[in-house]
């Protein structure tokens, strides 16, 4: 695998990890859409191109920028079960919750988010935005090499769901790569939420779902649902970075880690040699000092996270990192099966958006003749800890991977535009290219594509107690690698593109009136230009 080149243009431009997406959305912006009618038609496609990774039955969130230069936040983050409680897990055995089935799931918020988006300032209907989607559902899209490997991955689960089995075990065996897969349900459902999409969340969609979950001992009292609907819109979170502003998606994301990296890293791996010992160490204990403060203090609905960013909290933690101490670590990180996108408009108006399932085919369950597969973030996101800010609780949404950033200088001039999935890994990854982009000038393939290394543990639910760990693509100078480990570091050496994520990123070269863009390597996206 090789590194692609950037694409570069003057009137607009997309990227994300399949080109059936990317292509719809260049075409969104050659026939005069914006921003935010590509992103919407990219999503739609990539509930198709990637349906391991991300899905109606999801989550959401997005970072825009208006022309004006005005950045606000969309967040699509459902409920748990209005039911559940702590006691009502233990109570059933359970000392994490389970990551399969009914008890994983919380309300999707991606249909919310995605309504949001489009009130937000699309210039066409979703009617005609996802009846591209609509109509590759009908036909089927061809199975790609990552879809087939997203099936191996759950082929168990899947076959047992009726729903999944007749789409992606077609003859009861795992597709081959080309192989079209048809989705009549899914078809009629993008079509009936184009037109209709509070059908979702307080009509007959939602009530078929409740009582599926209920069935499946989920004790969703469908009053959730209805409280999802409403999309979470507020500012973007931003920090100072290499003189340049970068803009998070605030709770319930760990926006605020990036940003917290960021000062930590600020005015120091900016002045050492790029991929150089004392950078990765730098970051490296930058993102466990992180992940140790949101397992410590943070959950959806706490404020917490906020006097971690003070001027004496970032002095204090800069105290400890240059101390040289490496942190100690309780909890693992997973890489997520999530994807996302970018596109830049010719007015100006910029969008990064990341959707997901939470982990591959996400609960592993679907609603019955509509094609939707519901993710497991409760699973995955929540706490079974008593008192703890991000345990389970009525009305609580848990804690997210998915994050999203845009980067304006001082003046509020767009200068990047960016995001990867991958878990806990993304809070990591997004640092990097934050580090790759402004302190040492890479170019949007050079990022995407430079060797990646990620901190062990992070801080999802359901793995606990394991070693840390400093995970290194092996295209890391190995004297580097070795100089980490007598730095303490205990590390694990990946292969040249094992250290997982999908990165998107636009940049802008305002002296010149360009927009320079690139997808990750490690997956099959590419960067048009409209």
């Amino acid at each position: 695998m090789s590194m692609r080149p950037s694409t570069l243009s003057t009137d607009g431009m997309v990227s994300s990890s399949h080109p059936a997406a990317s292509v719809v959305g260049a075409r969104v912006l050659a026939d005069g859409g914006n921003a935010i009618d590509a992103t919407l038609a990219m999503a739609a496609m990539t509930w198709l191109t990637l349906p391991g990774q991300c899905g109606i039955g999801g989550d959401a969130f997005a970072v825009i920028r208006d022309p004006d230069g005005h950045v606000h936040t969309i967040g699509g983050s459902g409920f748990g079960p209005d039911g559940a409680d702590v006691d009502f897990y233990r109570d059933r055995g359970h000392t994490s919750i389970p990551l399969d089935g009914a008890l994983g799931v919380a309300v999707p918020g991606a249909p919310a988010a995605l309504a949001a988006l489009h009130r937000s300032g699309a210039t066409r209907s979703l009617v005609e935005l996802w009846e591209p989607a609509a109509r590759a559902a009908e036909r089927g899209l061809p199975c790609s090499a990552k879809t087939r490997s997203d099936i191996a991955e759950a082929v168990d689960a899947i076959a047992r769901d009726p729903g999944l089995s007749a789409v992606y075990l077609p003859g009861g065996s795992l597709p081959h790569v080309g192989q079209q897969l048809p989705q009549a349900d899914l078809a009629r459902t993008i079509r009936t939420m184009a037109t209709d999409p509070g059908w979702f969340y307080t009509g007959s969609f939602a009530e078929q779902a409740v009582a599926a979950l209920a069935r499946g001992g989920a004790p969703f009292s469908g009053e959730e649902w209805a409280a999802t609907a409403d999309a979470l819109v507020a500012p973007s979170i931003t920090m100072n970075y290499g003189g340049a502003v970068v803009h998070q998606t605030p709770l319930p994301t760990p926006g605020w880690m990036v940003l917290q990296q960021a000062a930590l890293c600020d005015r120091s791996v900016g002045f050492t040699p790029w991929m150089s010992t004392i950078a990765i160490d730098r970051m490296a204990r930058a993102a466990r000092m992180s992940f140790e403060d949101r397992f410590a203090r943070c959950g959806a609905d706490s404020d917490a996270w906020r006097s971690l960013l003070t001027e004496e909290s970032i002095a204090s933690a800069r105290k400890k990192l240059d101390s040289g101490t490496l942190a100690p670590s309780a909890f693992d990180v997973h890489d997520g099966d999530t994807t996302s996108t970018v596109v830049v408009d010719s007015d100006g108006r910029a969008v990064s958006f990341i959707h997901s399932l939470a982990f591959t085919f996400g609960a592993k369950i679907s609603v019955s003749g509509t094609g939707v597969v519901l993710n497991n973030r409760f699973g995955r996101g929540a706490y079974l800890i008593p008192g703890h800010p991000n345990s389970v609780q009525p009305r609580r949404r848990p804690l997210h991977t998915l994050n999203a950033w845009i980067v304006t200088d001082s003046e509020n001039n767009l200068l990047h535009v960016g995001n990867t999935p991958g878990g806990d890994g993304q809070v990591q990854w997004n640092m990097q290219l934050l580090s790759h982009l402004i302190d040492h000038g890479l170019g949007p393939a050079e990022a995407v594509a430079a060797p990646r290394f990620t901190v062990f543990p992070g801080s999802d639910s359901d793995v606990v107690g394991l070693e840390s760990e400093l995970r290194c693509e092996d295209r890391i100078d190995p004297g580097t690698v070795d100089e980490l480990e007598r730095l303490g570091h205990r590390v694990r050496r990946q292969s040249s593109w094992g250290g997982g994520g999908s990165a998107q990123v636009i940049s802008m070269d305002n002296d010149r009136g360009l927009m320079i863009g690139a997808a990750d390597p490690r997956q099959e996206g590419i960067a048009l230009s409209a």
